[in-house]
């Protein structure tokens, strides 16, 4: 979804390609669903308080009504193979609309191999290890206030 968000509002002129990356940052580090959380920025950007609010209805009623159209029908297929198999096949598709947004956002930020090795540690980390994420952010952020205070300063020395 990213990409079609982006597409969509900065040819609009609602952000510039900066904005959107910065709302994309902050909508990432709030709770709940990203892009219920940057369609309120978006609209709040664009007619405030109503524009947030229809926005943020724009993108919760239409997955909610077919999430709610499959729930009413679910329990009369749920035991079918061919939907078994279906759900299956669509693996793939999830992993690559997953990975096509991650590899946009990584160009359009211009991360490198050496600002990659944080994020893979701590997938690894969460995935192999079992370490808490909450652990990881706080690691991250004392590394981040050394690297500021300690690191930094001494390369302007």
């Amino acid at each position: 979804m990213l990409p079609l968000i982006q597409r969509e509002v900065v040819e609009r002129g609602w952000l510039t390609k900066e904005e959107f990356i910065d709302i994309f940052s902050v909508a990432q580090s709030l709770p709940g669903i990203f892009a219920v959380n940057i369609s309120i920025f978006v609209g709040y950007r664009i007619r405030r308080v109503g524009g947030a609010l229809v926005c943020a209805l724009g993108s919760i009623l239409p997955s909610f009504l077919i999430i709610l159209a499959i729930a009413l029908f679910f329990t009369h297929i749920e035991d079918n193979p061919i939907v078994e198999r279906i759900f299956k096949g669509l693996r793939p598709a999830v992993v690559a609309l997953i990975a096509v947004p991650c590899l946009t956002t990584a160009k359009s930020i211009k991360l490198n191999h050496k600002t990659i090795i944080i994020p893979i540690a701590a997938a690894l980390l969460i995935w192999l290890l079992h370490i808490s994420p909450v652990w990881i952010v706080l690691t991250s952020i004392v590394g981040g206030i050394w690297y500021g205070l300690v690191y930094k300063r001494r390369k302007h020395l």
